[in-house]
């Protein structure tokens, strides 16, 4: 596949805090270079769901208008969505098919069938069916296939790992998307977009759990001996801290957020007992005192109780410490929390790591696209390529009209747009490095604003 057939592919990230819109394409080296970043602060979304779909599709549309204002070139009709909530369940069934032609080798289109017919499965009323991941498949009597196209057999099956959530939250997402004069190429469980964004092959063989703690809820994907084993969606992310903070506390949510970032630890004996926040009164009201220390005490109750449910959700599956070598990968905006790795080596037993999604950026990004808050959103795009790759034509003819300058991976650092004539080296280079740092400046503009509002 040559670089210039790549799609451009955008993942759309609804947070409970945040919406994230990357639009990204894939080199020659099978790197995803950035093509446009855009984030606005969401409202109307609570743990994960759409609520309020006005309040939703304005944040989504200011999202886009940051997004193309970072690359004014872009053209974005379809994005990659993910999906999180309480709502989302999952369940493990089993199916197979009898061959027509057992004669011949197993073919790609015998294993879409086989998966097609697990959308069939009975699910309660009001779910649907969100997606349907084979985990590891028998042909005949041969058992624990990875991949059977090629082998010979008369009956082909596989375990599946189903993943369900409420038709309405799902219908939601779907209305929000298009009223913001966009359509959904495919719905992705949170946990398994930021998985793929921070996890390696390694990883998978050795057998990891990926928690992303968001703002609303904590999403958890366990692999194991290569295979997804488990996926669950915890209730509880950031935003339930800053409101046990505020109310603990007794401050403004903004001031508990605040605080939460830039004093807050998941340990309370890592922090000083003697250190103290002043925060300003309210309307001529004496400052407060804050003990850093209480507020780390508050922080270290929920972190814990959310990695209470990791653990239990491990056992469900029966792999305990022992099993997952890889430990447990940290990743979401909440995984930036001081001291979280020892907490969470101490209440699950496992090592653990912040999971960033580097290894599939191509260099010279700016380093703010590096955070684990961004993990989901780069992962939508991997799941999108990932289609791509398995259904060439339908991108192809999809994508080959857009025209959007191609960042290069070079030492110049540069986008080049596209050039109907020749021109001399020189001026190319010039226009090139010049669109580039203004593609940079506007998103260090960007970040500089967002983080003088949460200051304030």
């Amino acid at each position: 596949m040559s670089h210039n057939e790549s799609p451009i592919i955008v993942g759309l990230d609804i947070g409970t805090t945040k919406i994230a819109a990357i639009a990204g394409r894939k080199n020659e080296f099978g790197k995803l270079e950035i093509l446009g970043f855009g984030l606005a602060k969401s409202s109307g979304v609570q743990h994960g769901q759409v609520l309020n779909i006005d309040q939703t599709i304005k944040a989504i549309q200011a999202a886009l208008a940051n997004c193309y204002e970072s690359n004014p070139d872009l053209e974005i009709s379809e994005v990659y969505v993910g999906i999180a909530g309480h709502h989302i369940k999952s369940l493990q069934t089993r199916g197979d098919i009898v061959r027509q032609d057992p004669e011949n080798e197993i073919q790609p289109s015998e294993i879409d069938q086989l998966i097609n017919n697990q959308r069939k499965t009975f699910i309660p009323a009001g779910d649907q069916i969100i997606d349907v991941i084979p985990q590891d498949f028998h042909v005949d009597n041969i058992q624990n296939i990875k991949d059977p196209v090629g082998f010979n057999g008369v009956k082909v099956g596989a375990n599946f790992h189903i993943i369900t959530g409420d038709r309405n939250a799902i219908r939601n997402i779907n209305r929000a998307v298009e009223r913001s004069g966009l359509s959904t190429k495919d719905l992705v469980l949170q946990p398994l977009a930021s998985a793929s964004a921070v996890m390696s092959e390694i990883d998978m063989e050795a057998g990891v759990a990926i928690l992303d703690i968001g703002g609303g809820t904590s999403d958890l994907a366990v692999f194991y001996e290569g295979i997804l084993k488990h996926t669950a969606v915890i209730p509880f992310g950031g935003e339930n801290i800053t409101n046990d903070i505020r109310l603990g506390l007794g401050v403004l949510k903004s001031q508990a957020e605040a605080m939460k970032v830039q004093f807050g630890s998941a340990l309370a004996d890592e922090a000083k007992a003697n250190a103290y926040i002043t925060i300003p009164g309210l309307k001529g009201m004496p400052a407060k005192e804050i003990s850093v220390k209480n507020l780390a005490q508050i922080i270290q109750a929920r972190m814990s109780e959310i990695l209470d449910f990791v653990s239990y959700h491990l056992k469900q599956v029966g792999l305990d410490s022992r099993a997952l070598n890889g430990g447990v990968i940290l990743t979401g905006g909440g995984s930036q929390l001081k001291h979280l790795i020892q907490l969470t080596e101490y209440t699950t037993g496992l090592n653990a790591r912040i999971g960033l999604p580097n290894e599939h950026l191509a260099p010279n990004h700016i380093d703010e696209l590096k955070k684990p808050m961004y993990s989901t959103c780069i992962g939508l795009i991997l799941k999108g390529y990932s289609d791509y790759e398995h259904n060439y034509k339908e991108f192809s003819e999809k994508y080959k009209e857009v025209k959007v300058p191609k960042i290069l991976t070079n030492s110049l650092n540069a986008v080049t747009p596209p050039t109907p004539t020749p021109e001399p080296v020189v001026d190319v280079v010039k226009r090139k490095e010049k669109f580039w740092d203004k593609f940079k400046n506007n998103l260090i503009d960007m970040f500089k604003e967002e983080e003088d509002q949460i200051i304030k």
